[in-house]
């Protein structure tokens, strides 16, 4: 969850300073994270948080965009939940807010999604819902196959609400229902690297591309290392079965052989493994690697020949299955 930590310490540092936007910050904070609950008949609006500074910023923007006072509460970690939460609660103008950060409508009703104001805002104003909304319930995972920015839904309205704000700003984001949680999901690495810096979180996402780029540098190499092992494996099969079929041809052709095919033929049955390089330069005097395979090429197809007309088995009936598997 490092990635996740750091994101969320930057985008809790972000100074934003005009007034849409930090209302749209706090409408989804206050949505993915908060509730509403009624106590002593009155309502209280509750945000529960991971990092202390995203609890001093909620609080602060609070008290400087809507004039209402807040606390903030640490509850202590304990279970499955490790470290502190941090809950802002509003409780003596808790139904004021609600009014004014679209938690309920103009008849007093619960909205089930994000205020009409902030779904309709700028495009500024759907970065601030991203940014809230993953200050509030986002998660990051680390670059590769299964690399996802995630966002915890309260609901089905809330997650639409979001793929919407993602669609305004040109990244695909999808909505899906994992075990009766609502998520929102974005995959793609351009998308994800585009959504950081839509949110704010540079830092963060210079820190996720290194080690994106460090990824795919070593798959690379991987793939190139398996490359090379697989080629180097069929050019060692090949070259056993060639000196194989060496074997053969010599056995047929006796002493009618050509001198400077014999010698070609000897080395490639000395060397069985060595490739037509090698073989040329362990020739005395040196060959060329064309040299050496033409004069193996004619040694065998003269060696067929005479196994042909001789109606006994050619060069290939030496080569097994298991020099090709092998």
């Amino acid at each position: 969850m490092a990635l996740t930590q750091s994101v969320k310490d930057e985008l809790s540092r972000l100074t934003v300073k005009k007034s849409s936007e930090r209302k749209a910050e706090v409408s989804a904070i206050l949505r993915f994270a908060g509730g509403l609950h009624i106590i002593s008949g009155r309502i209280v609006i509750e945000a529960e948080v991971d990092l202390a500074a995203t609890a001093r910023r909620l609080r602060a923007a609070i008290a400087e965009v809507y004039g209402h006072p807040s606390e903030i509460i640490v509850v202590s970690g304990g279970g499955l939940r490790r470290g502190n939460r941090y809950v802002v609660r509003v409780v003596r103008e808790g139904e004021a807010l609600a009014r004014q950060t679209g938690l309920l409508d103009n008849r007093g009703r619960p909205v089930r999604g994000l205020p009409s104001v902030v779904v309709n805002g700028s495009a500024a104003d759907a970065e601030a819902v991203w940014r809230g909304a993953f200050l509030a319930h986002g998660s990051l995972t680390e670059p590769g196959r299964s690399s996802a920015l995630e966002v915890t839904c309260p609901g089905p309205e809330a997650a639409l609400a979001l793929v919407g704000a993602a669609r305004r700003l040109g990244i695909a984001a999808k909505a899906r229902e994992v075990r009766g949680v609502d998520r929102v999901v974005v995959r793609d690495g351009d998308a994800i690297a585009a959504l950081l810096t839509r949110m704010g979180a540079h830092d963060a996402l210079m820190a996720w591309e290194e080690r994106r780029m460090r990824k795919e540098v070593r798959a690379t190499a991987n793939r190139l290392a398996n490359f090379d092992d697989a080629n180097l494996r069929r050019s060692a099969q090949a070259a056993v079965a060639a000196g194989a079929r060496v074997e053969r041809a010599l056995e047929i052709l006796g002493d009618d052989v050509p001198e400077h095919l014999r010698y070609a033929g000897e080395l490639r049955v000395a060397h069985k493994q060595a490739s037509l390089d090698e073989l040329g330069r362990l020739a005395d005097p040196p060959l060329t690697k064309d040299a050496i395979a033409g004069r193996i090429r004619r040694l065998l197809a003269m060696a067929d020949k005479k196994a042909a007309e001789s109606g006994i088995p050619g060069t290939e009936a030496s080569v097994t299955p298991d020099m090709l598997d092998g």
